[in-house]
């Protein structure tokens, strides 16, 4: 390990790597997430409709996603951009679970919404615009749900790391980081992955982490390009938008994939999952964290 790291990162003793405990998995459902399995997170930015929804989870499901996302409140940039259905998007999305087996991730955007959304969720994403909303942390580590939280758009790992430590702090271990792009000054794509994140951070902490590759593109032809590199760096899962008709959808459909892009997506990565599955298997066997029932 890089020695500044060990300074670093190490005051985080909660989330950060020891010799006791070098990696931990997260239990949903029968999903292990951090384990020997790479597990892939899709579905649409927002819930629009349960036509939409349903035709969405079916097709993810039968392509070999094992949890479904969408989101039924939306923090959008634009006070006129499609905000979500709220409590009618997180009925859907119990639907979507009911019919496909999915379990379900979205995100919650208030502390006052985490009991509420803890009642549908299996996952309870923390956004990037969130990361450092320590009110939302404090709450959603009372919230007996397993928390993805996603690095803030300017943020440093260290400042990740201490978001992550607020919620274990706070009662929740239950924690999956995701690296989603960064701001930077390249303007080419709509943020700026930050592949090295991923090795870094599953250096000094054992949490799982997975990378959006949408955000992080922006563009949906680079999405499975990146989400291709996510796996080679040994990423534990992927967070991927995918929508029936992205030229129709009501929020990120530039880098929403449609069925087809997805399912070719996920043909690709095989060769890629089996060669790091098979490294995995050599390593180290991580520590259960606990689940959502």
């Amino acid at each position: 390990m890089n020695p500044k790291w060990n300074g670093q990162f190490s005051c985080f003793d909660l989330v950060a790597k020891t010799d006791q405990r070098s990696r931990s998995t997260i239990q949903v459902k029968n999903i292990e997430i951090g384990g020997n399995d790479f597990v892939v997170m899709a579905g649409p930015c927002a819930v629009e409709s349960e036509a939409q929804l349903m035709q969405t989870a079916e097709a993810v499901a039968e392509a070999g996603a094992r949890i479904l996302r969408g989101g039924a409140y939306k923090p959008r940039s634009s006070p006129y951009a499609f905000q979500g259905l709220g409590i009618e998007g997180l009925k859907l999305l119990r639907k979507a679970r009911a019919a496909t087996g999915l379990a379900i991730i979205t995100e919650v955007m208030s502390e006052e919404d985490v009991d509420l959304i803890a009642e549908y969720a299996d996952i309870m994403q923390v956004g990037t615009r969130s990361m450092e909303n320590y009110a939302l942390l404090e709450a959603l580590g009372k919230c007996g749900r397993p928390v993805l939280l996603k690095r803030g758009m300017t943020a440093l790992l260290e400042e990740l790391l201490r978001s992550a430590q607020v919620i274990a702090m706070a009662g929740n271990r239950q924690i999956i980081l995701c690296e989603r792009g960064i701001r930077t000054f390249e303007t080419a794509t709509r943020n700026t992955l930050d592949i090295a994140a991923v090795p870094v951070l599953k250096t000094v902490s054992h949490l799982p982490v997975i990378v959006d590759p949408s955000h992080a593109a922006g563009i949906r032809s680079l999405v499975p390009v990146l989400a291709r590199a996510a796996t080679v760096v040994g990423a534990d899962g992927l967070l991927v938008e995918v929508h029936p008709c992205p030229e129709k959808a009501m929020s990120d459909g530039n880098q929403s994939l449609t069925f087809g892009e997805f399912q070719a997506m996920m043909d690709d990565l095989r060769p890629y999952l089996d060669l790091e599955r098979g490294c995995r298997e050599l390593r180290p066997q991580p520590l259960a964290v606990g689940g959502a029932d």
